[in-house]
């Protein structure tokens, strides 16, 4: 690879013979991902509200009760 230093050539050969990929492959995968869009905030409620969280006591409330329920 030109220009490219030693260890980091090494690293990204590493890394594509980890996701069975050809360097090649393995470079355009983490620019396609890099080129993603960020997520928005309402993805971001929306994933949140996956999860049934919604505010900080209630979160509290639910660590609270996995932590009760690992006592007994």
């Amino acid at each position: 690879m030109k220009n490219v230093p030693d260890k980091l050539a090494q690293r990204l050969r590493q890394r594509a013979a980890s996701h069975h990929r050809s360097l090649q492959d393995e470079l355009l995968a983490i620019l396609e991902e890099a080129a993603q869009p960020s997520i928005t905030i309402e993805e971001l409620v929306d994933k949140v509200r996956s999860l049934g969280l919604r505010t900080p006591a209630e979160s509290v409330a639910m660590t609270r009760a996995d932590r009760d329920g690992r006592r007994r």
